[in-house]
């Protein structure tokens, strides 16, 4: 259910996040009143917090304790209350906020990418020497464990494409790739005219300028780019095909791209585990185990593929806390996105650190290294 909160209210949660993430200490009235300039009451604020503990997005380790952010505190943080340009989510930020944000995502982003074209000469390394670096920078700049995957080697390219009439309303899609692997998909052709119901030729000569169209327009590309194929070029009497034909792509890109596991990257352990959140040693061995000798699990977390129609656009997953399917990372939040080669995303780029981290520096850090290394993987060609 969704919370929605007042100005005051959400200027009082974000004052509590930003001080936990500085102290690690459990934040009272007090404190919110001698660091910023909240304008109201110490008393006011109480009964504030004891609000957001009750709706879930605060709560108290012990009795006599301040207030430390939820999971749900922490989401409520990340989807509104920090600087729009960082965010993976389009959520409005009322003016208390906005007066108090630190240093924007824009600046963060532009001192990350002065780093890693400080530090990294694509032009004169190999591709893993590369993402090597570039996961050492990432760690350094984030405080946090860096997770870059290496590239997907292999992408289904389209070799060939048929529409053909099955029987009057359904039409079969084949798709052959590059690899000589065929795919089809039927589904119905909705609403047809009734004069082009009673004639099947004239359906059979429209499927066979449709697939002349498509194979001269697609051939040699990824499926996953189909997304950006211009539907409206069709001829306007062809126009009743578009529908059918993004739901049947759709349909066969999610078939036939199942990307594999790659090796991941891992860098900065030694230093996030220094963090407080961290001094359980079982909780560090399961950690350390994951990262080790179960990464074809966080794979699978990490590269996320977009839909189809995202394809070619950046975003930032934050996952926090028990959003976290893995249970050794139930405590922590990862933030990740992909990079790209062209529109198509082959790898993944992210960090693990606890819920308490810095979120603004983190987003943007993860957000400015995934556009370099997709920059930079137009170099290669893998």
């Amino acid at each position: 259910m969704e919370v929605q909160l007042t100005n005051r209210q959400q200027h009082i949660l974000w004052a509590t996040v930003r001080h936990y993430i500085a102290t690690a200490e459990p934040v009272g009235s007090k404190a919110l009143v001698e660091e910023y300039d909240l304008g109201v009451s110490s008393a006011t604020i109480r009964n504030v917090m004891g609000v957001l503990e009750k709706s879930g997005l605060l709560y108290q380790p012990h009795a006599s304790a301040g207030r430390v952010p939820s999971d749900s505190g922490y989401r409520i943080y990340v989807d509104q209350l920090i600087t729009p340009s960082l965010r993976s989510r389009s959520v409005s930020q009322t003016d208390a906020t906005r007066s108090l944000l630190p240093q924007s995502g824009t600046e963060i982003g532009r001192e990350v990418e002065v780093a890693l074209q400080k530090h990294l000469q694509w032009e004169d390394w190999g591709l893993e020497t590369l993402l090597q670096g570039a996961a050492q920078i990432l760690a350094t700049l984030s405080g946090c464990i860096s997770l870059i995957t290496m590239p997907q080697t292999t992408t289904a390219l389209l070799r060939h494409l048929q529409l053909v009439q099955i029987e009057a309303g359904r039409i079969m899609l084949i798709v052959v790739t590059d690899s000589y692997e065929t795919h089809s998909k039927l589904m119905d052709l909705s609403p047809i005219p009734e004069e082009t119901q009673r004639d099947s030729e004239v359906i059979d000569r429209e499927l066979q300028i449709v697939s002349n169209f498509l194979n001269t327009h697609l051939r040699g590309r990824s499926l996953l780019e189909l997304a950006n194929l211009n539907w409206s070029e069709l001829d306007q009497e062809f126009q009743r095909y578009g529908e059918f034909l993004k739901n049947s792509v759709a349909e066969l890109t999610r078939r036939t791209h199942a990307p594999t596991a790659t090796q991941i990257m891992v860098r900065g352990v030694s230093e996030v585990l220094r963090q407080p959140e961290f001094s359980q040693l079982q909780q560090v061995q399961t950690i350390i185990h994951l990262l080790e000798e179960e990464q074809d699990q966080l794979w699978r977390l990490i590269f996320e593929e977009p839909e189809l129609e995202d394809v070619g656009k950046s975003k930032v997953t934050v996952r926090i806390g028990a959003e976290n399917l893995l249970e050794p990372i139930r405590t922590c939040t990862l933030i990740s996105s992909t990079y790209r080669r062209g529109s198509v995303p082959v790898g993944s780029v992210g960090v693990l650190g606890p819920t308490r981290l810095d979120y603004e520096s983190a987003i943007a850090v993860v957000a400015s290294a995934a556009d370099y290394l997709s920059e930079a993987f137009s170099y290669f060609n893998p």
